[in-house]
């Protein structure tokens, strides 16, 4: 059984994930957000939730105690909360992050330039890859809300393929990842739809 502490809980892609991991594993779920009024239909003895901010260090160190993997689902102050989450997770002992990022942040989509808006999830993603935990980033397209599981994924380095991609998509490849050991470890990866 899998620890999986997931930080930002009620984000778009979070939800499905929430979904996706009570379904279709035994993992035990620590959801952790700023308001827990928000969440939804998560009545589950396999789940615990803690109402807390990942700026807040101490807290934050609380809810790592014990967990197996951490999924950051995060907006905001991206480089400060990259940076909380390394120093939790390193003076916990947990060692396997899931990061969300956006694509774009290497200048890996074909005919696109980005602008300074992808500044904080590059700086945050440099953070995370710079740490000596057991992470995957992923770099997901812009979002559909179909009902559908169907993604590829980029390494690094490589141009991103395609844009589009189902919330569900990307929540099905960060349950995978969470349960799998040793999967995509110190990875990068764009997910789109095949085109």
């Amino acid at each position: 059984m899998t620890n999986v502490l997931i930080l930002g809980a009620n984000g778009s892609i979070a939800r499905f994930a929430i979904d996706l991991f009570l379904k279709e594993t035994d993992a035990q779920l620590t959801l952790y957000l700023r308001n827990s009024g928000r969440l939804k239909n998560v009545d589950s003895s396999r789940v615990r939730i803690i109402e807390g901010d990942v700026l807040d260090i101490e807290k934050l160190k609380e809810a790592m105690i014990g967990q197996d993997v951490v999924y950051a689902n995060l907006a905001g102050s991206l480089e400060r909360m990259a940076k909380n989450v390394v120093e939790a997770m390193d003076s916990t002992d947990v060692n396997r992050l899931i990061w969300i990022s956006s694509m774009g942040i290497y200048d890996e989509v074909p005919g696109e330039r980005y602008s300074s808006i992808l500044d904080p999830y590059r700086k945050s993603a440099a953070i995370i890859e710079a740490s000596d935990l057991d992470y995957t980033i992923l770099r997901p397209g812009w979002f559909t809300n179909k009902d559908e599981i169907d993604y590829e994924t980029t390494p690094k380095g490589e141009p991103f393929k395609g844009h589009d991609v189902s919330r569900k998509s990307v929540a099905d490849l960060i349950v995978k990842l969470a349960v799998t050991p040793g999967l995509e470890v110190r990875q990068s990866l764009g997910v789109s739809k095949p085109e």
